[in-house]
């Protein structure tokens, strides 16, 4: 865990620096001493059957097992070997084969899926290995992707709080020469930070909200969704940048509205995964979904109006400044004033919108009997 979060920092590197081999070097040896980690902790496993899966442990083939598991470890350690000599003289060969460690299983299995509806599965080995293979639709951990996501959430928002105390706090001798030893004056001024700050924490926590929604209504989570909800938590990492940009529309107001754009973009990107997340449970929600929140069922419409408006309210807020460029910083408060209100209100919302969808309903439907009388004078009298 140690030299993960030492990644962030190789990553700032590669950034700031990026055709310097340091940051690419320091990112493989990282990648390379967490996997030699865990094949350390496979081997030792394999060495105490005990401490594995019933499965494998009653299996007559381990030594297949151990092979197969040591490979799918330390192909992103070979991955990372190989880029860490490209970086010593073409350092793009390094990004790309970086970039393969974190897509290949992903590319893997979708290869894997269009090889099977193409030319049909393959003929399965004499020693299975089948709790391995790559299937789009392998449940996940339902709880780690849970755990995943909160600490994700948690740290975008202890950013946030982190942000504003290191920028606001008004030094001691500017609040007694600029503004005559008033505190409030001297807060007075950080004003737009403060509203930013509220913002960007209600949009963190709105997000979370949904998510939170989503996965209670989530009986069985599958590789694709675990996919679609990584995209979305990236974003949410960029959430800090959104309250940085909307934070500065007094100090910069020639950039404000570039800022707004990128603001409504990241609640877009990071709002739309959680909606393509529920589609993708959706399409098998038999097995994926609880029977309330399946088609027809009375958390439906309520959960697809809380995963719906982020989406609409960042597109909308972002095309309004296409139109009124001069209202962008106004725009952008206004969505984020409404959208938690549309929150609060949503399940009554859904609830007048579904009772006037059955009072039409009812209205468009004829009488009993009319029908009847309608059709009476083009039935021949009767003897």
């Amino acid at each position: 865990m140690m030299t993960i979060t030492f990644l962030p920092f190789t990553f700032s590197l590669m950034v700031a620096f990026p055709e310097v081999p340091l940051g690419i070097l320091l990112f493989c040896v990282c990648v390379m001493a967490v996997g030699a980690v865990q094949a350390l902790i496979v081997v030792y496993a394999f060495h105490f059957p005990h401490l594995l899966s019933p499965q494998i442990e009653r299996s007559a083939h381990q030594a297949l097992y151990r092979q197969h598991i040591l490979g799918i470890i330390l192909r992103g350690p070979a991955l990372c070997l190989a880029a860490a000599g490209f970086s010593l003289f073409f350092y793009p060969v390094s990004y790309l084969l970086m970039a393969t460690v974190i897509f290949l299983p992903y590319v893997s299995k979708a290869a894997g899926w269009c090889r099977a509806r193409l030319v049909g599965p393959r003929e399965p080995p004499a020693r299975s290995l089948e709790i391995f293979t790559f299937d789009l639709h392998e449940p996940l951990s339902k709880e780690r992707v849970e755990a995943f996501s909160d600490g994700v959430y948690a740290i975008v928002a202890t950013l946030l709080i982190l942000d504003i105390c290191e920028d606001n706090v008004p030094d001691s001798k500017d609040v007694k020469e600029k503004f005559h030893g008033s505190l409030v004056a001297a807060l007075g001024a950080s004003g737009p930070h403060f509203l930013a700050y509220f913002g960007s924490f209600a949009t963190v926590g709105l997000l979370w909200f949904a998510h939170h929604s989503l996965f209670l209504h989530i009986r069985e989570a599958t590789q694709p969704m675990g996919l679609l909800n990584t995209l979305s938590l990236a974003f949410v990492g960029g959430l800090p940048l959104a309250y940085q940009q909307t934070s500065a529309f007094a100090r910069r107001p020639h950039d404000e509205l570039e800022s707004v754009r990128v603001s409504c973009a990241i609640i877009f990107f990071a709002s739309i995964f959680q909606f393509a997340i529920w589609t993708t449970a959706l399409l098998q929600e038999g097995e994926t979904l609880q029977p309330s929140a399946r088609f027809g069922g009375r958390e439906h419409a309520f959960m697809f109006a809380k995963l719906v408006l982020y989406p609409c309210a960042s597109l909308l807020a972002f095309a309004c400044t296409c139109v009124l460029s001069r209202f962008s910083t106004a725009i952008f408060h206004a969505m984020q004033i409404a959208v938690p209100f549309a929150f609060l209100v949503s399940r009554l919302l859904v609830r007048l919108a579904l009772a006037g969808l059955r009072g039409l309903r009812g209205l468009a439907r004829p009488a009993p009997g009319a029908a009847d009388d309608a059709q009476s004078p083009l039935l021949p009298a009767p003897c």
